[in-house]
């Protein structure tokens, strides 16, 4: 299965070279779950083409330090994107700007928050179930860092986990086999930890401390990582 890496961003230049590039976080995360998966990423955010719908079987949405409402010409061409694969009945998974970027592409609406900074390990409640939802699990813990959030779903999108951070957290969309998360699973807690002392000065102290403690405890990043490889396979051709 040809997993294509809409690749919308990428780490800061102290840790790119230590840790890679995001789409080498997400194939370390998924490949331990299929040998079927093969991986190439287009580099949108660098002016690379959006591929062609017949480059992929799945499609797989990064993060970002954009904002999706920024109204780059590359944002509202990935949006596109996201419209005609589910469209064309291919799976599509967005991660924190990637599951902004679908909700907004669906007719939902992000904004910058008012609640600041989420940053650490947060708990998402799980408040609905899928069959791609194997093991399943009432909560789960993973990584976030962000400051824009889903504030309305897209029509007949439902929500499958949040938090009171974060209420939309894990969505299903009606479109098309598309799914979204904000939190962060293919962050290793090392890389989530140098990530936040690196952008430490733009938040607040206490918020710094609370958030790197949090990366001493336990995270679900590889069952959503599961999760996620499910879902592909769910939907493979």
């Amino acid at each position: 299965m040809r997993i294509r890496i809409l690749e919308t961003g990428e780490p800061p230049a102290p840790l790119k070279g230590e840790y890679g590039a995001y789409p080498a976080m997400f194939e370390r995360l998924l490949a331990p779950f299929s040998s079927r998966f093969s991986f190439s990423a287009s580099p949108v955010f660098k002016g690379a083409a959006m591929p062609a719908l017949s480059d992929f079987d799945g499609l797989l949405i990064t993060g970002s330090p954009a904002g999706v409402y920024d109204g780059d010409a590359w944002i509202s061409e990935a949006e596109d994107l996201v419209r005609r694969t589910a469209k064309a009945g291919k799976p599509q998974i967005g991660v924190c700007f990637g599951h902004q970027l679908m909700a907004q592409a669906f007719g939902g609406a992000v904004e910058k928050s008012g609640k600041g900074w989420g940053i650490g390990v947060h708990d998402y409640a799980l408040t609905g179930e899928a069959p791609w939802m194997a093991p399943p699990a009432r909560r789960v813990s993973c990584a976030v860092s962000h400051q824009d959030q889903v504030i309305a779903l897209p029509p007949d999108a439902r929500t499958l986990g949040g938090s009171e951070f974060c209420p939309n957290g894990v969505i299903d969309y009606a479109q098309g086999p598309a799914i979204s998360f904000q939190p962060h699973p293919e962050f290793s807690h090392d890389y989530g930890a140098a990530l936040l002392r690196l952008r430490a000065g733009r938040m607040p102290g206490d918020r710094v401390d609370e958030g790197l403690s949090s990366y001493k405890g336990k995270s679900e990043r590889q069952l959503i990582g599961q999760w996620m490889a499910n879902f592909f396979l769910q939907y493979a051709r």
